[in-house]
């Protein structure tokens, strides 16, 4: 190999490093506009499943609210997102304790958004303070800065509490399909609130 390709080489891997970088730099500007702890939680209604519309300062005047975004329906029908649901309804009973809200955001296109969240919700029993809202389109995940905009992805999955007083109390953003929010971190919130 001539020293000319080598170099031509290096400065190609230097190029792809830099965007690599700046990609990297983009994913840390959205991150700064997520919502954040002490920020007031921007206003939402949206949609559940049986079309009927829900809107934050609603769920605030009966308490605290568990804010959980999944990633919707980014081809399939996401595993990682149906363990942590199911972590939530098996603590189903300490969140009512709690007098808290649980909301799990399903993001997505709205051409058979409805359909794939049926399908996502139909095998779990859901308790009255559990409820499933739809996102369609992208509007709330882009609202609160959660729009993970690559192939075959949806939203960063993200959980927040949000206390009566519609203040954010608890964000974890997960950059990653993992590191979500278990149960166990969410009541935490909640018990500090009292």
């Amino acid at each position: 190999m001539t020293t000319v390709s080598i170099q031509n080489r290096l400065s190609g891997f230097l190029v792809v490093a830099a965007l690599i970088s700046l990609g990297h730099m983009a994913d840390v500007k959205a991150a700064d506009a997520f919502p954040k702890i002490g920020d007031s939680a921007a206003e939402f209604e949206l949609k559940s499943l049986a079309g009927e519309k829900v809107a934050l300062v609603e769920l605030n005047k009966q308490g605290p609210v568990v804010l959980v975004v999944l990633r919707g329906y980014p081809g399939y029908q996401c595993p990682v997102c149906n363990q942590q649901v199911g972590t939530y309804l098996k603590s189903a009973d300490a969140f009512r304790e709690a007098k808290a809200q649980v909301v799990f955001i399903y993001p997505g296109p709205s051409k058979n958004l409805v359909e794939r969240a049926k399908e996502f919700y139909a095998d779990k029993t859901i308790p009255g303070h559990f409820q499933l809202l739809l996102d369609p389109d992208y509007a709330f995940t882009r609202r609160y800065q959660l729009r993970w905009d690559a192939k075959n992805e949806t939203a960063y999955p993200a959980t927040f509490v949000i206390d009566a007083d519609g203040k954010v109390t608890f964000a974890k953003i997960s950059q990653m399909h993992g590191g979500r929010t278990k149960p166990e971190e969410a009541l935490e919130a909640l018990a500090k609130l009292k």
